[in-house]
């Protein structure tokens, strides 16, 4: 009778502790995001709020579950994700690609982004032009002589280093022959404009609504939307990243990505950079 109650209590046990490493409870979602990238993402003092808050908190309230955001690098979200032991998904302004849908499964798209030069200023190196569709825009190949600054394992990371190390007809090499030394990667958008104070670069690549707001913030920067020629943007959609096979949460995610909209969205993002105030 000891050996058989030793052995349920050591079930138990192996139970809890199995329990301790799973991503969500029953009543809790959580999802893993980087707090510096607004308007998606941001402190208000200590709390994390943004676009990508309020979208989840929604998906809480649908699944009548609590919603717990947790901050961390950028460059661990996908794998944290993946591997599904600590969080239920990632949303951080998330761009889809294909290598990261190989370990997640990510949501409709809600946000198309483009990505944007941060400069100082005061910088007058770089012609700016005008898209044909009235953008005011850089090219890729201004950027040639640069130090380039970017958040570590975001699309502009990507970006940047297979415009300098690419062949392919997606990514054209527009930076080929630049040294790779000329990339330096930082834990995020703003510590890498920063550096711009420091002369450790000439400018950074970040999409576009996080560079408007750092821009937006801080009259020291300003920014321009980086083009490959007048009629080419550099353009990426986001989504939320959710552990594979949890069609719960995904299903759910959808549908309030759904019922929000484009304009529902749209609406969150300037509530979030401060133009409905």
């Amino acid at each position: 009778m000891k050996k058989l109650l030793k052995a349920l209590i050591a079930s138990v046990l192996c139970a809890v502790s199995l329990m301790s490493f799973s991503a969500c409870s029953a009543n809790t979602i959580y999802v893993d995001t980087n707090a510096y990238f607004a308007p998606f993402e941001y402190y208000e003092g200590k709390k994390i709020v943004g676009v990508d808050v309020d979208i989840m908190n929604k998906v809480g309230e649908k699944l009548g579950k609590k919603v717990k955001f947790v901050n961390t690098d950028f460059d661990v979200i996908i794998d944290n994700v993946a591997s599904g032991k600590k969080f239920d998904c990632g949303a951080a302004g998330i761009t889809i690609t294909d290598a990261r849908a190989e370990k997640v499964d990510f949501s409709n798209p809600y946000y198309t982004s483009v990505q944007y030069v941060i400069m100082k200023a005061s910088d007058n190196s770089i012609e700016v032009k005008t898209a044909t569709d009235g953008t005011a825009c850089v090219f890729w190949t201004d950027l040639m002589t640069k130090k380039i600054g970017v958040q570590r394992d975001t699309t502009g990371h990507i970006y940047v280093d297979l415009e300098i190390n690419g062949d392919g007809p997606e990514y054209p090499g527009e930076l080929t022959g630049k040294s790779n030394d000329d990339l330096i990667a930082y834990d995020n958008a703003q510590v890498a404009v920063e550096a711009m104070n420091s002369n450790r670069c000439d400018v950074v690549v970040v999409d576009k609504l996080p560079a408007q707001y750092i821009c937006n913030a801080n009259t020291a920067y300003k920014c321009y939307a980086l083009y490959y020629n007048v009629n080419t943007a550099t353009e990426e959609q986001y989504a939320i990243a959710v552990t594979k096979g949890n069609t719960e949460l995904l299903t759910a995610i959808n549908e309030v990505l759904a019922e929000l909209g484009e304009q529902g969205i749209l609406a969150l993002v300037q509530q979030h950079l401060g133009l409905n105030d």
